[in-house]
């Protein structure tokens, strides 16, 4: 009798150190593993925070998402290439996960690695435990990616098993990563319980950087630095804006552009222009994922915003869109905002925002919404500097941008016949056109001057061999005649 319970004592023991998509993923497979169901990234609010994870039967994935609900982070199934069935994960037999965890160099082919993982500072690892290690499949995805100068905070999930040395045991695999001590959870672990724990990890997870000051020293003539959006990705602060750019000289402007070294288009539904848009980024001969290219939906597209958008994607014909804007507020503005927030999250855009949305609208707007804006773009220029607007939005973790930066049809002869302007100009040996694009850069609004002229193209490319004095500064704040452009 001693013996056989003895037998019943280690059997059970058994059980709990070796399973893991079978204990916890951890209970006995009783039947069919969770289907890939949600291959890809899942764009969370918090950019720059990543969850990826694997699971078989959900449990490491409900912590995930956990998780990812408490920073904002956006999630990754990790997804094996060749499924793992039930008979996979029999630990009774010479099942796979068996050859595979018995085996140090066993490395189960991925499916997939998250899109942009370079723009992930914060990269929390999930997995269940087996046979007191994480799967396999987990150093297949650390020997898959870049992980340098990244911080990694690993956890699991198992009914009884610790984290033990499993944690350890990965760091070999992503040695310039800088690694947190991890942590266990059970599948029923309450989210109050995952909140103290991230609250204890001494990570600051909130996105909102400082929009009202740009590293322009990093920049120089010919190419503009970025800056990272709240959505993770970087975008440059001086692009081509293509209003009114129609035909083949759209194709070439977009082109010389490029060339230039310009590497942010904008363009928009109601220009007419996205398929020359698209076609000169084609044909510029440099790599689709260099180039951040912004467009817009109009109001009247907002009622069936899910064709507006199809209808961008096609035309562009670029694969995906770096930023969307709603080009103004208007009836089903929300709606059509939450067509674009599925998009992003199905990877067909990146980033999203609004466009002449100002603080009463901005501040209604952002309570509405899942994924905050990472951009507005208003109107600004010396004549109209938008003086409240401006640090209110750069104020809630938002970029500013510029639309018609030198003044439009409505005020560019005067402004750059200015003779305040004109004097600066002279001073630094610049165009005034230069002159107020690098005012604005230097009040944390990014440009899209648009033009034709190759000449001018490169002018408006050229401003980071200077820099406007306090003074200068102050002088040019005293223009503001908070007079803005008649169509809007």
């Amino acid at each position: 009798m001693k013996i056989k319970m003895l037998l019943m004592i280690m059997s059970m023991l058994s059980l709990t150190a070796c399973a893991s998509c079978t204990t916890t993923d951890d209970d006995p497979i009783t039947e069919n593993p969770v289907p890939d169901s949600t291959l890809g990234t899942e764009t969370g609010k918090n950019g720059s925070v990543l969850v990826a994870y694997f699971s078989c039967i959900g449990t490491t994935e409900g912590i995930a998402e956990g998780i990812a609900d408490i920073t904002g982070a956006s999630t990754f199934r990790i997804e094996a290439e060749e499924p793992y069935t039930a008979a996979d994960l029999d630990y009774n037999v010479d099942c796979r996960a068996n050859r595979e965890q018995n085996n140090p160099k066993a490395r189960p082919a991925i499916k997939s690695m998250p899109d942009g993982l370079d723009r992930y500072d914060v990269v929390f690892l999930g997995y269940p435990i087996w046979w007191g290690e994480a799967p396999r499949i987990i150093s297949t995805f650390l020997e898959r990616g870049d992980f340098k100068g990244k911080t990694i905070v690993p956890f699991c999930t198992s009914h009884s098993s610790g984290l033990g040395s499993s944690d350890r045991n990965l760091h070999s695999l992503a040695p310039d990563a800088v690694w947190i001590p991890g942590r266990r959870f059970a599948g029923n672990t309450a989210k109050t319980e995952l909140e103290k724990w991230i609250s204890g990890l001494d990570i600051k997870f909130d996105t909102d950087m400082d929009y009202s000051k740009f590293p322009l020293s990093e920049g120089k003539n010919g190419k503009a630095p970025t800056i990272r959006l709240s959505s993770g990705y970087d975008m440059p602060v001086v692009g081509l804006g293509t209003y009114s750019l129609t035909g083949d000289v759209c194709v070439n402007s977009v082109k010389s552009a490029i060339s230039l070294g310009f590497r942010k288009i904008d363009t928009a539904h109601m220009y007419g222009n996205e398929v020359e848009v698209g076609r000169g980024v084609r044909e510029s001969g440099v790599p689709r994922e260099e180039i951040f290219v912004a467009t817009k939906i109009y109001p009247n597209q907002y009622g069936n915003p899910e064709a507006a958008i199809d209808e961008c994607l096609r035309k562009l014909d670029l694969g995906y869109v770096d930023l969307m804007l709603l080009h103004h507020p208007g009836t089903n503005d929300v709606k059509a905002y939450k067509a674009m927030e599925r998009y992003v999250r199905e990877g067909k855009i990146r980033s999203i925002g609004v466009s002449c949305y100002y603080i009463k609208e901005i501040d209604e707007f952002i309570r509405q919404v899942d994924i905050k804006p990472v951009l507005v773009q208003n109107e600004v220029h010396p004549y109209y500097q938008d003086t409240d607007v401006v640090p209110h939005i750069q104020n809630l973790g938002i970029a500013v941008e510029a639309w018609y930066p030198l003044g439009g049809r409505g005020h560019q002869k005067e402004l750059l016949s200015d003779p305040v302007l004109t004097e600066i100009a002279m001073r630094h040996g610049k165009s005034v056109a230069q002159v107020i694009l690098r005012w604005d850069l230097q009040r944390g609004v990014v440009v899209i001057p648009g033009s034709s002229n190759p000449d001018h193209m490169k002018e408006n490319i050229s401003i980071f061999d200077f820099e406007l004095t306090e003074d200068e500064m102050t002088q040019i704040a005293a223009l503001n005649r908070n007079e803005k452009h008649d169509w809007y």
